[in-house]
């Protein structure tokens, strides 16, 4: 059920209205899924997460991954609807120049997803299965030597990448997954920045790395009130992260300036309106059709914040990060498009 009472109407390419029956039927198999791979957990939130290698050079950065600037004019921001999330992604691409305005030849390509706890696909909480398999094969497409998928969720690794789906899509794209592990932590301090010192990061996911594609999903957050494009990046973080809650705007405005991805693609497919980040319940989720392609994820999340019915004033973050120059809230200078991959009604 939405948040007018009403159910969502079933999506191609996405998952429909399921019964209770069937829903639990899909609860209990993601149950045994997660315990075949060493259990949920749930409830064993990591306090402390990977620490940093002891020794390690501390980096400033995680890197500059921007793609090149298209000519004068041309679109730089892709809103496109639909329900099927391989077509919206494909047809948002082709609206930006395609994806050899973004991949070459050679390239080696992270996906950074949201792979925050082990839940279901079909719950909303982590990024969508079909999409990755949609960017992964694209990737391939366009020429690209390899592509990774990564993220440094909350609970045990292994589980919230099967019980996700997330593992199960990027090997059959042939991608890999990078998993977390204390060896692939390195300091990390963000010139100019407050919070970003001398932190554990995820920097070994980075390794040989010439492009970065950002998944994220849109979703209800309750303390930095939605989680999009810049708040998936808080997923490199390592240590106890969770301090970070106390200035939640200064640390994802940070973000956007420890990275800078090739591509976000922000998901709008589905969204969390309700109890999130990590829901867990279908009647927390709303059908909206809507997905956001940009090099730029201050221009993503400005757009994609509406989608929760909220504003971007709603969204400290999204100026600060546009004063330390990560991105724009002026989304009319991005020249943006708008595609629709559904037929005309009538």
């Amino acid at each position: 059920m939405n948040e007018h009472g009403k159910r969502p109407a079933a999506a191609k390419g996405s998952p429909g209205p399921l019964s209770r029956r069937d829903f639990l039927l899909r609860l209990a198999a993601a149950g045994a899924a997660a315990v075949a791979v060493g259990g949920l957990g749930l409830s064993l939130r990591d306090p402390a997460g990977p620490a940093a290698v002891e020794n390690a050079r501390t980096l400033t950065t995680l890197g500059d991954f921007a793609a090149p600037s298209p000519q004068a004019g041309k679109p730089r921001l892709a809103e496109v609807h639909g329900t099927d999330r391989a077509v919206m992604f494909k047809a948002g691409v082709a609206a930006l120049g395609g994806m050899g305005a973004f991949i070459a030849k050679g390239d080696t390509v992270l996906l950074k997803v949201n792979a925050v706890i082990a839940s279901p696909a079909i719950l909303g909480a982590t990024t969508s299965p079909e999409l990755v398999s949609a960017v992964a094969a694209a990737c391939r497409e366009a020429g690209a030597a390899k592509v990774l998928v990564a993220d440094n969720p909350i609970n045990n690794p292994e589980s919230c990448f099967e019980v996700s789906g997330l593992g199960d899509a990027a090997r059959a794209a042939g991608a890999r997954i990078i998993l977390p592990r204390p060896a692939l932590f390195s300091p990390l301090s963000l010139p100019g920045g407050r919070l970003l010192t001398d932190w554990p990061v995820f920097t070994g996911a980075f390794a040989g790395v010439t492009k970065v594609i950002a998944l994220a999903a849109v979703k209800d957050h309750q303390r930095a009130v939605a989680s999009m494009s810049l708040k998936n990046l808080y997923g490199l973080l390592g240590g106890r992260r969770n301090i970070f809650h106390q200035d939640i705007n200064g640390i994802i405005a940070e973000l956007g300036g420890m990275l800078r991805p090739t591509l976000c693609v922000l998901d709008g497919t589905t969204v969390m309106m309700t109890n999130g980040p990590t829901g867990g319940s279908l009647s927390d989720l709303r059908a909206a059709g809507v997905m956001y392609l940009s090099p730029d994820p201050v221009a993503t999340d400005t757009r994609g914040v509406t989608l929760l019915g909220k504003t971007p004033a709603d969204l400290p973050y999204l100026a600060l990060a546009q004063a330390a120059g990560v991105g724009t809230m002026d989304v009319a200078s991005m020249h943006p498009v708008t595609v629709n991959t559904e037929p005309a009604a009538g």
